[in-house]
């Protein structure tokens, strides 16, 4: 999943500034994701994180998110991004969203529960919440293989005991008319559909 994004968002606009973390800093949602976070194909400020930050500011006042997604990222790439990021934005919670370019490339996926355990518990230990959001694979990739990879979500989400979405794509997934030209990145006109897929479990953490 190619393009990139990364920003730190704390009104509609969606424009990125510093972030300068301190003692006092407002409570900050981390958003490490790949490209379906990152608004590849859209304009900006109209992906579902823009979204989601418009209705922080309704909804929970003060509240910030920063985008940390990259199109293209695998969980190994998170994984290796991660500190980083704990370190420099002490997020209140983190939202991860990686695994499917993963499983596009056909990675071992034991190697890819590995690194998406290892995130879930490095922002933990941090400090943060987690929100963990599931993916599904198309069926050309068989059975065996797509439910092996819609497990190890809720295998890490039991395990870690963080809060977990099944399917971030669901209501969107079968939908033809909801996806760019290259039928593997959502449309502008997804992007509501999938922050309220993200929205009744995130709420829960803020």
């Amino acid at each position: 999943m190619g393009g990139a994004g990364l920003g730190f968002l704390t009104a509609p606009t969606g424009h990125a500034r510093a972030a300068v973390p301190t003692t006092t800093s407002p409570p900050l949602v981390l958003v490490v994701g790949d490209s379906l976070s990152a608004e590849y194909g859209l304009r900006r400020g109209s992906g579902w994180v823009a979204l989601l930050a418009e209705r922080l500011l309704k909804t929970a006042p003060g509240w910030q998110i920063f985008n940390a997604s990259i199109s293209g990222e695998t969980s190994a790439g998170g994984l290796t991004r991660l500190a980083p990021l704990l370190s420099q934005h002490r997020p209140r919670l983190v939202v991860i969203e990686l695994g499917a370019n993963d499983a596009l490339r056909g990675l071992d996926l034991e190697a890819t529960a590995r690194n998406l355990d290892a995130m879930v518990g490095a922002a933990q230990a941090a400090g943060a919440r987690v929100l963990l959001l599931g993916m599904r694979m198309p069926p050309n990739y068989g059975r065996s293989y797509g439910e092996r990879f819609e497990r190890l979500y809720r295998d890490i989400a039991t395990a870690r005991r963080c809060a977990l979405v099944p399917f971030f794509l669901a209501g969107v997934a079968e939908r033809l008319d909801l996806f760019q030209a290259d039928r593997i990145h959502p449309t502008e006109q997804a992007q509501p559909l999938l922050l309220e897929n993200v929205w009744p479990a995130l709420r829960k953490l803020i």
